[in-house]
């Protein structure tokens, strides 16, 4: 990506992303679109939806990994920075609820997403992949969990665009709902909870999160990101069990793969540890400075603005990525069956977190 030969064309796409996401910024600060809550992330993405739909064609396509570093490594990189707004206390405070609503959350959503895809007619491997991208952390889990199913290209395609496809959706709903007041029986941890464990990408829910609260006084913004990072984290105990489950399957591929020289690794989330780390490290530094709240640690202020930016950057490349196409290449059956987990996700979620998180907390 960044060799001699393709550096320019790749710092190119990252300057058009930086571009808009300045512009978000702006926009973000007109009083109209304060007084909705549009954060600069959310102004982002629609504004890279937009060029998606408009002028990506008219640019030079060299860019198109500039765009990609954006919503992967800046991604990652916001997300670990993001643990400066944290501290240990407040992971351990979530830590029970969190956990909980996200493994049940999980495997529901899995098994749901077998068994629904099936009914549909749906082949083994695209209701497995839609189902691990839905249940874990959207295009991520999807692109994870490749290595283990082995699936055709397209398939892998196909279950990238509906979990982005209602990720993006759920980004614009769930504060509409918070708004609305549809939320309000949850309570700020509830709501956390809700939209960390139910929304598609990592990137969704620090979308969705800033968007309701976005200062993070009321507790939502923060815990809701612990409550992904955890679901996130169990990408890998997900891919051992599935691996495990198909084994018969992967070991004929890996047999395959090693008769044509091919070797190929699972993905692991290593940036869900660095955000943990992030946390213990923050938590310390308040310790030692002797801080009342996170905010108070020296340089806390400009590390959330840089974070702030890399998120911004993050959600307009993913916007970017976000074209009409992509509901056309979903095809009408696994845009049916990712309908249907997104429907469980929301009502079946909202229940779950209404009546669980209480007891746990």
């Amino acid at each position: 990506m960044f060799s001699r030969a393709n550096r320019n064309h790749t710092l190119h796409g990252i300057l058009l992303i930086a571009l808009f996401s300045f512009s978000a910024f702006y926009l973000a600060e007109i009083p109209l679109l304060k007084n909705l809550s549009l954060s600069p992330l959310i102004i982002g993405i629609v504004l890279g939806m937009l060029y998606a739909n408009s002028l990506r064609n008219q640019l030079p396509e060299t860019w198109v990994p500039g765009i990609r570093f954006c919503t992967k490594q800046l991604l990652r990189a916001g997300i670990v920075l993001y643990g400066f707004r944290l501290t240990l206390a407040q992971v351990a405070e979530i830590g029970p609820a969190a956990v909980t609503t996200d493994a049940i959350v999980v495997a529901v959503t899995i098994f749901l997403g077998i068994g629904v895809g099936r009914l549909l007619g749906i082949d083994r491997d695209t209701a497995l992949m839609t189902a691990t991208g839905s249940a874990v952390c959207g295009a991520a889990a999807v692109l994870g969990a490749e290595p283990v199913v082995r699936c055709e290209g397209y398939k892998t395609a196909i279950a990238v665009s509906t979990v982005v496809i209602f990720g993006t959706i759920s980004m614009f709903l769930y504060p509409a709902l918070y708004r609305a007041g549809w939320l309000d029986a949850l309570g700020p941890l509830g709501t956390a909870v809700y939209t960390g464990s139910t929304l598609h990408e990592v990137a969704h829910v620090a979308g969705a999160g800033n968007a309701m609260d976005p200062a993070d006084t009321l507790g939502i913004a923060g815990p809701a990101t612990i409550t992904k990072m955890i679901r996130v984290m169990m990408l890998a105990p997900v891919l051992v069990i599935m691996g495990m489950a198909l084994s018969g399957r992967r070991r004929a591929a890996k047999e395959k793969n090693e008769e044509n020289g091919e070797r190929r690794k699972i993905a692991v989330p290593w940036f869900a540890f660095g955000f943990i780390g992030v946390i213990g490290l923050n938590t310390l530094l308040q310790y030692l400075c002797g801080a009342a709240t996170v905010k108070d640690i020296p340089l806390n202020g400009a590390i959330e603005y840089a974070d702030t930016l890399l998120l911004t950057m993050a959600m307009t490349a993913l916007g970017a990525e976000t074209s009409f196409d992509k509901f056309k290449q979903a095809g009408t059956k696994p845009f049916l069956l990712a309908f249907l987990l997104y429907v469980w996700l929301v009502f079946g979620g909202y229940l779950l977190t209404k009546y669980l998180v209480p007891a746990l907390t």
